[in-house]
């Protein structure tokens, strides 16, 4: 795999980003693959490892050393095949997945681990651009017939298996457009939506029936489902968010983190403005949540140009490197993470929990909050009490679980003890 000893010689390089003064002005992707000779040499660092941990570091099981070799080698057709035996969206997880394979490769122990993201969203960009990747019907139908319910990446994932296994699928998504939190939850700069429809009409090409604007559970009962088709996917997400139960919560300007990212998405695709616009423009904005869905808010932020913007995180900072003695390889590290939103600016602050929030005339004006020991208890720090001005407060603090509303309840659908 790769070249032998290619790793000793080539040193790692990661894609380049567009100026952050110039990303910040529209919501174009601002990462910037490298040349095909500089990847094919970043795909010669790839090791002929004896147990390549990169099939268990990655969710899917991606091939990922054949590819990586195949590009090496100049075999970019080969490689898509490589590459779509175990994904059906490669072009979604090469821009928006974590990349738990890299934190897992041999190379990582005590060197920089192979650039398999980029070289994975490398391929198939580059399978788009030459035809490779054209609608596949099934050459024969089964007779029967599944619904699923939910167009997000695991509801694309299901429904195009079953396709391609001769089954009629029918899709089924209470948005108004295909993709779920790809279409409405992951910004343009990081996801462009042309990348997501060009998938969506392929899907749609081989065969699959794409039912948007129908609240399943609502509009379409789940009995009205098990007497129209022989099976039922369910792939609604996790979408009942983690709420704040602060005095002040109820004050305007106070949102969901996902309710201004779909606003924000819905803004970029041309849509009309809703009734009730939620904007960071002049704005001083407080982000509560560490995790992507804030860092996904902090990014929107800064292309509205807020009058400031700070994220808050309950947990204590991370280790600026792998803790080996917490997260020892191939484990995924518990590190400092710093997203392309990061680096555009906003201040992170860790070991904080907010006690209330103020305002004046209905709305949010401050926000007050103290320090906090480590999990578990997080204790109050006494004498670090704290105000800050707060116009603007999304909360990203995850989700609970799926909404049992509706269709969940009407299937009796078995669920664990966190409500999933």
């Amino acid at each position: 795999m790769g070249e032998l000893g290619g790793f000793l010689k080539i040193e790692r390089h990661d894609p380049k980003k567009r100026p952050i003064p110039q990303r910040v002005e529209d919501f174009k992707e601002f990462v910037v693959l490298l040349p095909q000779a500089e990847l094919q040499k970043q795909g010669a660092r790839c090791m002929d490892c004896g147990i390549p941990f990169c099939h268990s570091g990655c969710p899917l099981g991606n091939l990922i050393p054949d590819w990586n070799d195949l590009v090496y080698r100049d075999r970019w057709r080969d490689a898509i095949d490589a590459l779509h035996a175990t994904n059906n969206f490669p072009e979604f997880t090469g821009r928006i997945c974590p990349a738990p394979c890299e934190a897992s490769c041999v190379l990582d122990i005590n060197d920089d681990a192979v650039t398999i993201k980029q070289i994975e969203q490398a391929i198939i960009d580059r399978a788009f651009e030459e035809g490779w990747v054209r609608p596949e019907p099934p050459a024969f139908r089964t007779g029967r017939t599944a619904a699923v319910v939910g167009s997000g990446p695991a509801g694309l994932a299901a429904a195009a298996q079953l396709n391609k296994a001769g089954h009629r699928v029918t899709l089924f998504e209470r948005n108004d457009r295909i993709g779920g939190l790809l279409r409405y939850g992951v910004p343009d700069f990081k996801l462009d939506k042309a990348v997501v429809q060009r998938r969506v009409d392929i899907l749609e090409a081989e065969g699959i029936e794409m039912r948007t604007g129908v609240d399943v559970g609502v509009d379409v009962t789940g009995d009205q489902l098990r007497e129209e088709f022989d099976a039922i996917v369910i792939a609604t997400g996790s979408t009942i968010p983690r709420d704040l139960p602060v005095p002040g919560r109820e004050l305007d300007g106070v949102h969901f983190a996902m309710d201004y990212l779909e606003q924000r998405n819905r803004f970029v695709a041309g849509d009309p403005p809703p009734e009730k616009p939620i904007s960071a423009a002049g704005k001083h904005v407080v982000i509560i949540g560490g995790g992507d869905t804030g860092a996904d808010c902090l990014g929107n932020s800064h292309r509205e140009h807020p009058a400031s913007v700070t994220q808050f995180e309950l947990l204590p900072e991370p280790a600026p490197a792998r803790p080996d003695d917490k997260t020892p390889w191939p484990q995924w590290p518990l590190m400092q993470r710093t997203s392309g939103a990061h680096e555009e600016g906003g201040e992170r602050v860790y070991s904080v929990m907010t006690t209330h929030l103020s305002g004046e005339d209905g709305r949010a004006k401050e926000l007050h909050y103290h320090e906090v020991g480590p999990p578990p208890s997080f204790e109050k720090v006494e004498g670090t009490e704290r105000t800050i001005p707060a116009e603007l407060v999304l909360l990203a603090m995850g989700f609970l679980h799926a909404q049992h509303e509706g269709l969940v309840e009407q299937l009796g659908v078995e669920l664990d003890g966190r409500g999933n």
